[in-house]
């Protein structure tokens, strides 16, 4: 198994199949965007089934996440799902996206085996929309979220993030639309992972203030009173249940201690944290021809190393220097 030294053990995948986004989000990359990975740096599609594949039957993991960047910008992705979902042990598969290109792709998804599906939502008004991602679609993304729930990809899960002064007056808002239409909604405290260097806790909206902006509209009760284990979200009944709220505190209530997640990037980097300032390489060493056993010890050797915590709170923390579209969320 994925065991580090601290005895947690990873049995969630985040696999990167891009770090391409056809939207600009400010808490994640410049209104220019970045420099993308040339595509001889990508691992192709038989190359990121493998690893995956070495994960799930050797190595324990039970959940493959696939992320970006933006996911569905990856020609081969439903592919990919049908190849993953065909594995034994059959892993849960997921995908996080901006929803833009669902309304295409939800169904034959589905299909192929996905399980469900994590949009980001994080404003209902088109001009606060067009001015946090620099593209006029949220239109786009409204109706990728009908299309995963007509799909079947439920439950459809919401993630947002509040930006001081952006949209942190939305809450309530967004909650509702949720409500309304059987999503789950996940409110995310935003963290250190912009390209632009630009984040700061002062500016951070945190769980705190998420939940008692939340409780002026609606009665919130801990869903789960005891230990969340390594759910990154603390879970709130809404109104005395059956919906719920999550709010995720990455930065001010981290859940190092449970976190159960390994990470692979587009271009064969493992990365046993999010914050990691180190990557273990497999994708060199796949070409240079390294056996499954060659592979499984890389892997297991970077997780065997993985921090206490995230470490934000130390005052030696250094944000990586990738971006959160170049790890995978």
């Amino acid at each position: 198994m994925l065991r580090d030294s601290f005895g947690r053990v990873a049995t969630d995948l985040r696999v990167s199949l891009t770090d391409r986004c056809n939207l600009r989000c400010s808490y994640c990359m410049p209104p220019e965007g970045l420099e993308w990975l040339p595509k001889p740096e990508l691992l192709t599609a038989d190359e990121i089934v493998r690893l995956v594949t070495l994960a799930v039957e050797r190595l324990g993991v039970t959940e493959v996440r696939y992320t970006g960047g933006e996911p569905l910008l990856r020609r081969e992705l439903v592919d990919i799902v049908a190849r993953t979902s065909s594995l034994r042990p059959a892993p849960q598969v997921s995908l996080t996206t901006n929803g833009i290109g669902l309304v295409r792709l939800a169904a034959p998804l589905a299909e192929a085996g996905l399980s469900r599906v994590n949009v980001s939502l994080d404003t209902l008004d088109r001009e606060t929309f067009r001015k946090l991602a620099h593209r006029d679609r949220l239109h786009d993304v409204l109706d990728g979220l009908a299309a995963a729930d007509a799909a079947g990809l439920r439950p459809v899960k919401v993630n947002s993030v509040l930006m001081r002064g952006v949209n942190d007056h939305e809450a309530a808002a967004l909650l509702r639309h949720c409500l309304e239409r059987g999503y789950e909604l996940r409110f995310i405290e935003q963290m250190p992972l912009d390209a632009q260097h630009g984040w700061s806790r002062e500016n951070m909206i945190t769980a705190e203030e998420i939940l008692a902006a939340l409780r002026q509209d609606f009665d919130l009760t801990d869903a789960d009173p005891g230990e969340r284990g390594s759910a990154p979200a603390e879970l709130f009944l809404v109104d005395g249940g059956p919906a719920r709220v999550g709010v995720i505190g990455s930065v001010t209530r981290p859940f190092c201690g449970s976190c159960d997640r390994v990470r692979l990037t587009a271009d064969g980097q493992v990365r046993n944290c999010l914050f990691a300032t180190d990557e273990s390489d497999l994708r060199s060493a796949m070409r240079a021809g390294a056996s499954d056993e060659e592979l499984a010890e890389r892997w297991l050797a970077a997780v065997r190393i993985k921090k206490a915590g995230h470490g934000i709170d130390d005052p030696s923390f250094l944000q990586p220097s990738r971006p959160m579209s170049a790890i995978g969320g």
